[in-house]
């Protein structure tokens, strides 16, 4: 794939700059666009309230901990929305706790992510999820051709 379009779903300023210095350093052609709530996510993948123009996302990084709509009910409602589902969505966030990483999985997060606390850890995390998904997996072509 040329170019992969991540949706970032963080409302951290602080770690919304440490993913955009990840992909920035790191040699794909990634394109991050960012939210900072659930009502904003889905917004943007539906194309509604301000987000008409917005890309369809071949990747979403999701985080849990949001305001309006939590992380979990983001990915419950993307998960039921057929147009959506078959988004990859990368739950990247700071808990590890089981019923959080349970959680996820049962509503078909692709992976469940810890954020390290170490910036050089952080970026490599953020690094290996876009080498993984920008070009190991194959990703839907969802209306693009592949290049």
């Amino acid at each position: 794939m040329s170019k992969v379009d991540i949706l970032l779903v963080e409302d951290d300023p602080g770690d919304v700059l440490m993913t955009r210095e990840a992909l920035e350093a790191h040699a794909t052609a990634s394109t991050l666009h960012v939210v900072g709530d659930g009502e904003a996510a889905l917004a943007f993948l539906r194309n509604e309230a301000g987000f008409a123009e917005a890309p369809r996302p071949d990747l979403v990084l999701l985080d849990l901990n949001l305001p309006r709509k939590d992380g979990h009910e983001v990915l419950a409602e993307v998960r039921g929305d057929e147009a959506l589902r078959t988004i990859p969505v990368v739950v990247l966030t700071t808990s590890s706790a089981e019923e959080d990483v349970m959680r996820s999985y049962a509503l078909n997060a692709n992976a469940h992510v810890t954020k390290p606390r170490d910036y050089e850890a952080f970026i490599s995390k953020v690094q290996a999820i876009d080498e993984f998904f920008g070009k190991v997996a194959n990703l839907p072509l969802q209306g693009r051709s592949r290049d």
